[in-house]
């Protein structure tokens, strides 16, 4: 007969299963805002698109610099979201795991501590990739020459 686990094993394990839940918190506040920055970049794409097709000369240069931007753009924030995604399912295989590992006498130490680690590297590289989204963003985000000399009509 297969022994039942002890209250206090499911307790402990219970314990030791919360703490990675915090962890699945900040994930999802980190999807949140890669979710908000994509429909941002979406929408702009969508109206540099119609103005692109409108425009010539060196007004559709510049436009056509900013889609093509915005295109590697929107590639870094899905990869973004992939990872976190990722890492999210991750830490959720841990929490099992290690609710699980109580159960069995202590036999999934290795597999637990590996996912943690691709988690933890999956959430690493997302954020790193986040940053070089925002960096490409606000290097786009240049104010032209000629706005910034610009006089209202009738002033010389």
């Amino acid at each position: 007969m297969a022994s039942v686990p002890h209250v206090s094993h499911v307790v402990q394990a219970i314990q030791l299963s919360v703490a990675p839940v915090f962890l699945l918190a900040g994930i999802g506040g980190f999807l949140n805002v890669c979710a908000a920055r994509l429909a941002r970049v979406v929408d702009r794409a969508r109206v540099v698109e119609e103005r692109l097709t409108r425009s010539r000369g060196a007004e559709h240069d510049r436009l056509l610099h900013e889609i093509r931007t915005l295109d590697v753009r929107i590639r870094i924030v899905n990869n973004c979201i992939s990872l976190s995604v990722l890492s999210a399912c991750l830490v959720c295989a841990v929490v099992t795991l290690l609710f699980a590992n109580q159960l069995f006498a202590n036999q999934l130490d290795t597999p637990i501590a590996l996912m943690f680690v691709g988690a933890m590297l999956s959430i690493g590289v997302a954020f790193a990739l986040f940053i070089v989204e925002t960096r490409k963003g606000s290097s786009v985000v240049r104010v032209r020459a000629e706005i910034l000399s610009h006089k209202e009509e009738g002033q010389d």
